[in-house]
């Protein structure tokens, strides 16, 4: 049986990937910030590391282990200081690494993020040939943590998924989901910038591709569902999942845009008004096969229970 080393294994993705794990016959290894409520898998080993800042002692818990799937770090929030963004998604990125190979880990597949090639929009559809260009303390972060497993000398996959969606999703799509749960009609009906989006049921089933083809080792993927899609028609699914009427009102993008920055949104709407195109063309030619319906699961994400904490 092979075992499988989770990193960040109760968090919004890594819940879902150690299930899926498991049901395909997976031992599961979870490194977690606290004892997960509810509990994991049935045979899932439980480490608790509160701080990835803090010293670990990795050789233990990667005794036995064939594979490891690192997910654990910051996510993209603003009022983190550079520094800490560096010490948990690249130094201790690092020292997993470096201990892995010295355990003699056979494959070790590190989740970066497209923050790590680009800005929150994108003038070009992003490939892997882009040279990297991140232009935050997070995307810096996720790229010298790339570059750190890299140089490792441990076999290594490289994951940079877009922004992820699916039941109890955060960030940016929550605060979407949120705005599409308003009342009455929303005047986003002319936002036709396209967005490239990852459904967590594509995330995990492009990780257990990697696992499973040593093909794939040595190689950086960019992951993204197959098709980008209209931020209007983001919010006209998430309306339609939550029950209501699409409802959207034509208005100006750029007079929304000058709103929202006067009322301090700024930074919300560099992360959505622009366009931001990832072309997953590589992983699907490597034989990654997506649920490419991203507004039926966009749909299903909210209408779905929404998991644990």
């Amino acid at each position: 049986m092979t075992r499988v080393l989770v990193t960040g294994a109760t968090g919004f993705c890594g819940r879902p990937l150690a299930a899926r794990l498991a049901h395909e016959g997976y031992e599961v290894g979870a490194v977690v910030r606290q004892s997960p409520s509810p509990p994991l898998p049935d045979g899932a080993t439980v480490t608790v590391q509160p701080d990835l800042a803090e010293p670990i002692d990795w050789p233990p818990l990667l005794a036995g282990i064939d594979a490891v799937v690192h997910l654990a770090g910051i996510a993209h929030t603003r009022g983190i200081a550079e520094d800490r963004y560096d010490r948990i998604n690249h130094r201790a990125t690092a020292a997993l690494a470096i201990a892995a190979r010295r355990a003699g880990i056979g494959h070790f597949v590190f989740v970066s993020s497209i923050r790590a090639q680009s800005g929150p929009a994108a003038d070009h559809v992003l490939t892997e040939g882009d040279a990297p260009a991140p232009t935050d303390a997070y995307g810096r972060s996720k790229l010298a943590a790339e570059a750190a497993v890299a140089a490792a000398g441990v076999p290594f996959t490289i994951l940079r998924p877009v922004l992820i969606y699916g039941p109890g999703q955060k960030g940016n799509l929550s605060a979407l989901a949120r705005l599409a749960s308003l009342p009455g009609p929303l005047p986003l009906g002319a936002f036709a910038n396209r967005r490239s989006l990852l459904g967590v049921g594509n995330f995990v089933a492009a990780i257990l591709f990697v696992l499973k083809n040593p093909a794939t080792r040595g190689e950086t993927y960019v992951v993204a569902d197959p098709r980008p899609i209209a931020l209007a028609d983001i919010v006209a699914a998430l309306r339609t999942g939550l029950g209501r009427k699409p409802g959207l009102i034509p208005m100006p993008a750029r007079l929304i845009e000058i709103a929202a920055r006067a009322i301090g949104g700024g930074a919300l709407w560099e992360r959505i008004g622009g366009e931001l195109i990832a072309d997953p063309a590589k992983l699907i030619a490597a034989g990654w096969s997506p649920d490419p319906d991203t507004t039926a699961a966009l749909t299903a994400s909210v209408r779905a229970p929404q998991p644990a904490a």
